[in-house]
């Protein structure tokens, strides 16, 4: 059964209409994906296509993780679709990460506002770090390493390099668990504890070592070595 063309539609419930009326809160996802999109393919309008994406990726989060390449290839999409996708989810991640610029980056719920939607369903294992001022600013975020399914390999010197180069006050190291659980292997508390030893020579404030995972069945998304009294 053909799906009627936005045109179609009753006014108030074409997408660019309503955000115009109602605000963008009053849209659905997929509504405002639609309005990216522009137009939809024969037998879907552009509703349908958002409607599609999020249902193939699982959510708008693992949506935004998608590449360019990724999302050309689809059906109904193309490359200019792909790259005004992938346009908008960065601007969003920007402006996330511009308002936190502002704040003390100093609890690990912050840290996960900052990184928690990019990391956390990421399928191999990153590690980052976030480098302060001396106020707890953010400077800026670097990735150190990129492992396998459940391995990131890097030396503590590895990890301290951005903050000597960028003259950081502190630092978060953070990294992901692709399995979702972020309890803390032992592998991981060796390199934090080796971490600690190195922050301590180079007289670089560690201030934490976040784990995050997928926040699935309820469970705290993330683990802090900080909250857990280890540094």
């Amino acid at each position: 059964m053909r799906s009627p063309t936005i045109h179609e539609l009753a006014p108030q419930d074409r997408p660019r209409e309503k955000l115009e009326a109602l605000g963008a809160a009053a849209l659905s996802d997929c509504e405002l994906i639609a309005i990216l999109l522009r137009t939809g393919m024969k037998g879907s309008n552009a509703i349908d296509i958002g409607r599609q994406l999020i249902a193939r990726f699982g959510s708008l989060s693992g949506l935004a993780r998608c590449s360019v390449a990724e999302l050309k290839d689809i059906k109904g999409i193309g490359l200019a679709k792909a790259v005004q996708l992938a346009a908008a989810f960065g601007l969003a991640t920007r402006l996330a990460r511009e308002t936190l610029t502002r704040r003390r980056m100093d609890a690990p719920q912050l840290i996960f506002d900052l990184l928690g939607t990019e990391m956390r369903f990421l399928s191999r294992e990153s590690l980052r770090v976030v480098l302060l001022d001396t106020k707890f600013h953010l400077l800026r975020v670097e990735e150190i390493s990129l492992g396998s399914l459940n391995e990131s390999i890097a030396h503590p010197r590895e990890i301290f390099r951005p903050a000597l180069i960028h003259a950081a006050f502190a630092l978060v190291v953070v990294h992901n668990h692709p399995s979702g659980d972020p309890a803390p292997s032992q592998a991981d508390h060796s390199l934090t504890r080796r971490l600690a030893e190195a922050a301590h020579l180079l007289q670089i404030h560690l201030l934490d070592h976040i784990i995050i995972g997928n926040g699935d069945n309820g469970r705290q998304p993330w683990f802090s070595f900080k909250e857990a009294g280890v540094l």
